[in-house]
């Protein structure tokens, strides 16, 4: 399962926190699908194929703070244990346009991925870190990643996303090591792991 973190309602979008949610839709629409309501949690659900391996796309639509719920119920229904679900979301930790794919680990203080960490009751899910680079000084964070990425990241906002997609699709594969590889390390990177 691949769950994509942001806030439904169309006011948020286009915004930073939910760089999660274009990933997923990304995926959807490689995969020419459909999202649909679904029955087992508050959330859009569709499903693709990965190597005849049928992969469930989950976009909660609990807002933010409260995406565990969903992942919950989700999860239990189809008898997911952590190590099989990735979380998509959004960091300001990571510079705009790099990433950092990770198996367990800590909340990093991102409240979606505390939210599924109590949910699920483990921190042994993976998480794709999707850098959106910090607040400019003085400004809320809140009020940042709740704002929509400035002119220059927009003209990179498309390739991010589709990097982040196929980083998905390499952990959907089970090739966890060639992800890392390939998507944890970027030119320039200054390499600031998240623990």
């Amino acid at each position: 399962m691949v769950v994509g973190l942001g806030n439904p309602g169309r006011e948020y979008e286009k915004t930073r926190h939910n760089i999660g949610f274009m990933v997923l839709m990304e995926l959807a629409r490689q995969a020419s699908v459909d999202w649909k309501r679904s029955r087992q949690g508050e959330a859009l659900a569709a499903e693709i194929s990965e190597e005849g391996m049928g992969v469930l796309l989950i976009l909660p639509l609990t807002y933010m703070n409260n995406s565990g719920r969903a992942v919950r119920d989700i999860a239990l229904f189809n008898r997911f244990d952590p190590g099989n679900v990735l979380a998509v979301v959004d960091d300001i930790r990571i510079d705009f346009g790099q990433m950092r794919l990770k198996n367990g680990g800590s909340d990093g203080g991102h409240n979606g991925l505390k939210s599924i960490a109590l949910e699920l009751g483990s921190q042994d899910y993976a998480r794709l870190r999707l850098g959106v680079g910090a607040p400019p000084p003085g400004m809320d964070q809140a009020d940042y990643v709740l704002s929509e990425f400035r002119t220059g990241e927009k003209k990179d906002l498309s390739r991010f996303i589709a990097d982040a997609a196929d980083c998905s699709r390499l952990w959907m594969k089970g090739d966890l090591p060639r992800a890392m590889t390939q998507y944890n390390q970027t030119k320039g990177n200054k390499n600031h792991e998240q623990v």
